[in-house]
């Protein structure tokens, strides 16, 4: 790998990053760029909940979906080598299986189970996306066993762009919808996994909202939804201490939120997962847009003033900030959300989350009701 090659890879992702993609095009011309300065045979790259780090979707290129499920339990229930959560922890957030094995890859079980039986991928190494210290992308690429491993060098380079990536995941989040919403689901979005998996409950508002996360219904479960089951698991194993909940987007820029918790017996054992999945409500959502937006901390709290309706001075009394120092941070933020006013901010606040329920009438809670 030579600097004639890492160079221009940074630079474009860099473009890349500031193009305005939704996340999914991003990591798609992400993934091309990447293989130029890191050549691999498969990749997966994928946006995560900055709050709690569970994986929200993901983009694959030579990787099947039928083992996602596989694949997440592994990342949330089973002790394993280098997890996105534990690089998210380190100093230099990229892991080689090989080097963090000691050379016995097979001490993955993941390595040991899927990558290599299904895909024959020998090599792997991975990367958590982090901006501002918050993850927002998991990052993965393999090699087959006919190819070398990946170098230090190769790692040192991912983790200069990894936060780049996730800069580009961040703002794709935040990108104009790609679809019309569809019809409001009726009645609540509920279903039961067993333990293999297998969906055997599953309500008609739960089939539309898997539909919309990209799964189908009984057969195969949206990666946000196989995510979060498994981290229910994990809370039964005493591996997660808070019940889970992750915030997604649909293709349709609609934003749900989806929890889940593990049901038991009456012997008291773990066996079910209950996931229910509903519309997000604005304290959900905004704070994730805002800081989509990759604001300061400061940037953040004139923000929340703005949303309030308050004046300059009263932004400036509450934060003990002169009214000068407001207005310089309200142009660096129009800037980052790419608006040029107040009004503006407020309205792409607003619709990011309220535009794809306009046409649905309001509940008696200030929330949309379903038609």
């Amino acid at each position: 790998m030579t600097t004639l090659r890492t160079e221009p890879v940074q630079r474009g992702l860099g473009n890349l990053a500031r193009a305005g993609l939704d996340w999914r095009a991003f990591v798609q011309a992400a993934t091309d760029l990447l293989a130029v300065a890191v050549p691999h045979d498969a990749a997966c790259i994928g946006p995560v909940d900055p709050d709690t780090g569970l994986l929200t979707g993901s983009e694959k290129r030579n990787l099947g979906d039928e083992l996602d499920a596989e694949f997440l339990q592994h990342e949330y229930v089973t002790d394993e080598v280098n997890l996105f959560r534990t690089l998210a922890r380190r100093p230099h957030p990229v892991g080689i299986l090989a080097e963090d094995t000691a050379g016995d890859p097979r001490r993955s079980s993941r390595h040991r189970d899927m990558f290599v039986p299904h895909w024959s991928l020998d090599h792997e190494m991975r990367a958590s996306g982090l901006s501002d210290g918050t993850p927002w992308a998991a990052i993965a690429v393999y090699r087959s066993g006919a190819t070398s491993g990946f170098s230090p060098a190769e790692a040192d380079f991912l983790a200069r762009v990894a936060p780049v990536i996730a800069v580009g995941v961040r703002a794709g989040l935040v990108t104009d919808a790609v679809g019309a919403p569809g019809a409001a689901p009726v009645g609540p979005a509920v279903l039961v996994v067993e333990p293999d998996n297998t969906v055997s409950l599953l309500s008609p508002a739960a089939e539309a909202r898997v539909a919309e996360l990209g799964g189908r219904g009984w057969d195969a479960l949206p990666t946000p939804v196989a995510a979060i089951t498994a981290a229910a698991r994990a809370l039964a194993d005493g591996r997660l201490g808070t019940v889970p909940r992750l915030r997604v987007r649909t293709r349709a820029g609609e934003w749900l939120v989806v929890h889940a918790a593990p049901l038991a017996g009456p012997d008291g054992r773990p066996r079910q997962v209950v996931v229910t999945i509903e519309e997000a409500r604005p304290p959900e959502i905004v704070p994730l847009v805002v800081a989509a937006f990759g604001l300061t901390g400061r940037e953040q709290d004139v923000v929340a003033g703005v949303l309030q309706g308050e004046s300059t001075q009263e932004i400036g009394r509450a934060l003990h900030l002169s009214p000068w120092t407001v207005q310089d941070h309200l142009k660096a933020v129009f800037e980052k959300a790419g608006v040029g006013s107040r009004r503006e901010l407020v309205a792409r606040v607003f619709f990011d989350h309220y535009a794809p329920r306009m046409s649905d009438r309001l509940a008696p809670r200030g929330f949309f009701a379903h038609a």
